[in-house]
């Protein structure tokens, strides 16, 4: 079957809700101690079929476009480039002149993908993690490939 890159509708927000909290804990999202509500902002999503496979959701503000979430349920299978590539397009479209991102320091995957994919790391937040654990209590101490999960990286992209 084929991906699809699809807005986000009303009728999808309890499912993408419901696959946040399985990324993420719960539906809320804490970065750079900011809280965001990812099912109030605008957002793609990847189909196969009438499957959601992933999801990304943005905020735009002034000229620059900046990604809440994304995720994907398979990686290697391109739903993340998808995903990408269309909020490249729309930010593009809205005048915008650069994306942004922030991942976590455990997020050795993520680091890698944004990287190959043309984001460089502009900002490291060290203990920034800590001060959104005093926010959402429920982020972890320990991350993924068993990393201490503490520091904040942001990543940008310039569009043209």
């Amino acid at each position: 079957m084929t991906l699809k890159i699809e807005s986000i509708v009303e009728n999808d927000k309890a499912d993408i809700e419901e696959m946040i909290s399985h990324f993420w804990g719960d539906a809320t999202i804490v970065v750079h101690s900011d809280i965001f509500h990812p099912t109030e902002l605008a957002g793609l999503k990847a189909k196969i079929g009438t499957s959601i496979v992933g999801f990304l959701h943005y905020l735009i503000m002034g000229e620059e476009c900046e990604i809440i979430t994304l995720a994907s349920f398979e990686q290697g299978q391109g739903i993340g480039s998808a995903l990408l590539a269309e909020i490249e397009q729309i930010a593009r479209a809205k005048q915008c002149h650069k994306l942004i991102l922030t991942t976590t320091n455990d997020n050795l995957y993520a680091l890698g993908f944004y990287q190959r994919r043309g984001f460089y790391l502009t900002e490291l937040k060290p203990g920034q993690v800590d001060i959104s654990r005093e926010i959402k209590p429920t982020i972890p101490l320990v991350g993924e490939n068993n990393i201490p999960l503490r520091d904040e990286l942001q990543l940008e992209k310039m569009i043209v």
